[in-house]
């Protein structure tokens, strides 16, 4: 079965929130941090999370976002590519992460990494660069428009020239640690097709995100213990053209009521 849904407007309350520890900006580092903070500039403050991978599923990023919601200007970092090495995964920023950021208002700061410690044959501790985090923070200070025309700016001015610091670190990074990453190739290939055209960006990321609901949704995982094998695809659209593509274990439907389990 194939369930599509619309969000036309949010509306929330936030229960059960972290109390938020608060960090001067001078000696703010982005590694150092809690996953969600307060950062004090002066008078300005704002609340920041950090992702540890582009991947939505991976160290529930939207925990750490859910406890900023509640402050007047949030801001996400978030790395557009991680690689652990070619004996591990590589996983890209999607665009409908971005569209859902926007949608909460939450300014993202597209970053990458810089730095890595070794572990076996594949590379860990991985670390944004600071200095350029800082220099995006100080820039939002001074921003004063929506966090839709932020995070649409910056894939349009800003993503390119991200795209090629990433190619450059992580082959410093390679050289540094002597572990082999999946290929400059790649990361060539990803820049290549999104070019500077965010709809290009659109259909790419969201290319892959079918992909990975079609895959979950033909896999049955052995530890599951399900009444009936009714897995079921879920799309969901907001307003601002954003699509979320899940996967259900199991449905249960009775009269007008759909019950996702």
């Amino acid at each position: 079965m194939e369930i599509t849904g619309k969000i036309t407007g949010i509306k929330y309350k936030l229960f059960l929130t972290d109390d938020l520890q608060k960090v001067d900006a001078k000696k703010f580092d982005i590694n150092q941090v809690p996953t969600a903070c307060i950062i004090i500039d002066g008078k300005h403050s704002f609340a920041i999370s950090k992702w540890v991978s582009p991947k939505r599923t991976r160290s529930y990023p939207y925990e750490r976002v859910y406890n900023t919601l509640n402050t007047s200007k949030k801001i996400t970092v978030i790395p557009i590519v991680k690689d652990e090495g070619s004996a591990g995964d590589r996983d890209f920023l999607q665009w409908d992460t971005v569209s859902l950021m926007s949608l909460l208002d939450v300014y993202v700061i597209f970053a990458y990494y810089n730095k890595a410690d070794k572990v076996e044959n594949k590379i860990t501790n991985q670390q944004f660069n600071n200095k350029y985090v800082l220099q995006k923070i100080k820039e939002i200070e001074e921003y004063h428009s929506s966090a839709l025309h932020w995070n649409i700016n910056e894939l349009k001015t800003n993503f390119h020239t991200i795209l090629k610091k990433v190619v450059l670190s992580y082959g410093q990074i390679e050289t540094k640690t002597k572990v082999p990453l999946h290929g400059i190739k790649g990361l060539q290939n990803f820049q290549d097709k999104i070019g500077k055209d965010v709809s290009l960006f659109i259909e790419f990321s969201r290319g892959k995100a079918v992909q990975a609901q079609s895959r979950e949704f033909v896999t049955q995982q052995p530890k599951e213990n399900l009444t009936t094998l009714s897995k079921a695809k879920i799309t969901i659209t907001n307003y601002l053209g954003g699509n979320y593509f899940f996967t259900v274990d199991e449905i249960v439907v009775t009269k007008e009521k759909v019950s996702l389990n």
